[in-house]
């Protein structure tokens, strides 16, 4: 364990900077530190109890299935409102009383299964199993271990079954973690989606086809969604059934691991996509009424129902329920080699009102006092785990989806925050959207857009992003779609000239991505397809759509047929990224904005030493510009939206150099004059300071 060790964790440190970075504050110190104290204590009740967070978040040793050394089984569950438990499988012909569980204390079972004859295990490998639940009014039910690592469903069926996964040759890990990015360049991507195909893609299609994509591109970090076993696709993953079990529609768990493995092999960090804020209401392949009661996981009773997404709400101050959900961070891991969480739904863990029908606009007494509706259970185990996540791995990253803009976020525990590293800026894909719909070209707001752009918490990192996977549902619409979707299946070829509607769709979109990930934030988040402009939007198999696969894909095969401008677009994203890579913008401080012309449409900002400048206007370039900069010196083109490889017009030399002159301008001692066509985005560096 590190210095900051759950058994010797000292009180809270001095929040000064928290009250000089937020002033607002201020009048809720007593409430910033109370929740550390409630934090603070429920750690020293686990650690005092259990000896250490690192033993109690290990319950993936403990419960479920464990095979001994002498190939006996040891089966353990906690299931606190059963009368009697049963294990039944094919193992023993289906007899669902032939093999009891002995009652512990505190709600625990356990069986134990001396090996066979011949020294293998009672169970083999990929043997189908049951648990027999006798509840408390005498009926049995049927139910899957919730500590399952391999759940299967039969084309015939909508039920998942529990198979034992115990494989002779477990995969084993080849390549050490990568060290955590400096830079945090995300693709987020759903490996059931990731070939052009009208199918479920696997992840060995993924490890061979995918993976040398995003390394292409230049992402160095994958968020992983889905992947937690879910009974119904089209829920993009977030009903999970089973949390210990990958999904086993893209494959085994060996499939998994050696996905991992090659990303590390690449060295590309990968996040799991987690959903601790609420559980499937499945009953025979979930955890909903595991003992027959509406308890057990969750809160009994209306407290324990998500009505707006009809789903189950964990109780988080459960003992059990914390090892359950602890340990599962642990288990993804340990036994996957994850890098790391992207945790869902963070908003509803945080107020017992689950931010339905907020608008979190009425200052801090949105987040703090007795009127904020906080959930002090929920906010004290993401605590919790943030703490014992970064104690354990001192590389993990954790990122939190939260629309509320809880303030302290993403700030260490011991300065009064909550520990995240990230949260999403969810705001900037709306506002793009929200102008895409709304404005036309010649009615943007530079200083709105500015405005969204920056608006975060000082000290708190933002994962920024044009759009994600909630963009791209139908319903909805990618970027590329909202500019031109009424073109995009007849005029995408480089062999015919542009039209203006798809001259005007390529340009902003290079524009809007380059503004997003260069302004936004401390990282950039693309969803997978949408860094070529991916035509079309998300839907799975339903019934609404008589179970097609049509728009359950990603398109691929587009950037491979050469002559369709969806390549124009790749290579714009992998030269974004890799420019970014060699000059370190999202990491470095926030972008200090020089010039936002309402009339002009023009943006100019420094940041990483960097000169940023965009010209939105439709039809306006300018020759002569001037422009402010920090550090004198002679600057070149280092990337130019406009080229022609990106499908730009060619306006401009990227051999040309530009040369400040001692003006002041803006604020800065030195200025220059550029040329700036319209509709073009340039990324300038000093040749002096980066050669």
């Amino acid at each position: 364990m590190g210095e900051d060790s759950p058994a010797e964790l000292p009180e809270m440190a001095d929040i000064d900077e928290f009250h000089r970075e937020d002033p607002y504050i201020t009048p809720y110190t007593d409430e910033v530190r109370r929740r550390y104290k409630l934090f603070h204590v429920q750690l020293g009740r686990l650690v005092q109890s259990e000896g250490s967070m690192d033993d109690f978040t290990k319950g993936f040793q403990y419960y479920g299935v464990q095979r001994q050394p002498n190939n006996g089984l040891l089966f353990r569950e906690w299931i606190p409102g059963a009368q009697a438990l049963y294990l039944t499988g094919e193992f023993n012909g289906w007899d669902s009383q032939s093999h009891p569980y002995t009652r512990k204390e505190y709600g625990k079972w356990e069986l134990y299964l001396p090996p066979k004859r011949d020294k293998s295990p009672a169970v083999a490998h990929e043997t189908k199993l049951k648990l027999v639940v006798v509840t408390s009014k005498g009926e049995e039910l049927f139910r899957i271990s919730p500590w399952a690592r391999y759940v299967t469903k039969r084309l015939d069926s909508r039920i998942y079954e529990w198979v034992h996964w115990d494989p002779a040759r477990p995969f084993l890990h080849q390549h050490a973690r990568p060290k955590r990015p400096r830079s945090l360049r995300i693709y987020e991507a759903h490996v059931g989606i990731a070939s052009p195909e009208t199918k479920v893609a696997t992840y060995e299609n993924f490890t061979v086809n995918v993976l040398p994509r995003i390394k292409d591109l230049g992402y160095n970090c994958i968020q992983l969604m889905a992947i937690m076993e879910h009974a119904y696709y089209a829920s993009f993953g977030y009903q999970v059934t089973n949390f210990f079990a990958a999904s086993s529609r893209f494959g085994t768990p060996e499939d998994l691991k050696r996905l991992i493995d090659t990303a590390h092999s690449l060295g590309i960090t990968v996040l799991l996509d987690v959903v601790h804020s609420h559980a499937s209401c499945n009953t025979a392949d979930g955890l909903n009424q595991l003992d027959g009661t509406d308890s057990c996981f969750f809160h009994p009773g209306a407290r324990g129902l998500h009505t707006h997404w009809g789903s189950r709400l964990f109780n988080y101050n459960s003992w059990e329920v914390l090892r359950f959900l602890l340990s599962n961070l642990r288990f993804w891991m340990d036994e996957y080699h994850f890098d790391g969480f992207r945790f869902d739904g963070v908003t509803s863990m945080l107020y017992q009102h689950h931010g339905m029908g907020m608008t979190f606009s009425g200052g801090y007494s949105d987040y703090f006092g007795p009127g904020s509706n906080v959930d002090e259970d929920s906010i004290v185990y993401l605590m919790i785990a943030n703490h014992t996540l970064h104690d354990l791995y001192p590389d993990c990253i954790t990122i939190a989806e939260d629309v509320s803009g809880m303030p302290g976020l993403c700030r260490a525990i011991r300065k009064g925050g909550m520990g995240f590293d990230y949260r999403l800026a969810m705001a900037v894909p709306d506002k793009w959207i929200q102008i895409l719909k709304e404005k036309r070209d010649e009615e943007w707001d530079m200083g709105n857009i500015l405005f969204t752009l920056t608006n975060r918490g000082i000290g708190e990192a933002s994962i920024c992003y044009s759009e994600s996977h909630d963009q791209a549902l139908v319903g909805d619409k990618s970027l590329a779609f909202w500019l031109m979707d009424k073109e995009m299946y007849t005029n995408m070829s480089s062999l015919i000239p542009m039209t203006p509607v798809i001259d005007r769709g390529l340009q902003l979109h290079k524009m809007i991505r380059l503004l997003t990930h260069t302004l936004g934030g401390e990282g950039y988040l693309n969803f997978i397809g949408n860094e070529f402009g991916h035509p079309e939007w998300l839907d799975f198999p339903r019934k609404g759509n008589d179970e097609s696969y049509q728009y359950a894909r990603r398109q691929f095969d587009l950037l491979d047929v050469g002559n369709l401008r969806y390549g124009q677009l790749y290579t714009f994203d992998k030269d974004m990224n890799h420019t970014e890579d060699k000059y370190g913008w999202l990491c470095a401080a926030p972008g200090l904005v020089t010039t936002a012309d309402e009339k002009d449409k023009v943006i100019v900002f420094e940041r990483a030493n960097v000169l940023f400048v965009f010209n939105f206007h439709p039809s306006h370039s300018y020759t002569n510009y001037r422009i402010a900069a920090s550090t004198p010196g002679t600057y070149k083109i280092q990337l130019d939206s406009d080229a022609v490889q990106y499908g730009g017009h060619g306006r401009l030399d990227l051999e040309t150099k530009m040369f400040t002159e001692p003006f002041a301008f803006k604020y800065r001692t030195h200025s220059m004059k550029i040329y700036i066509p319209c509709r073009t985005a340039l990324v300038l560096a000093n040749e002096e300071m980066n050669c």
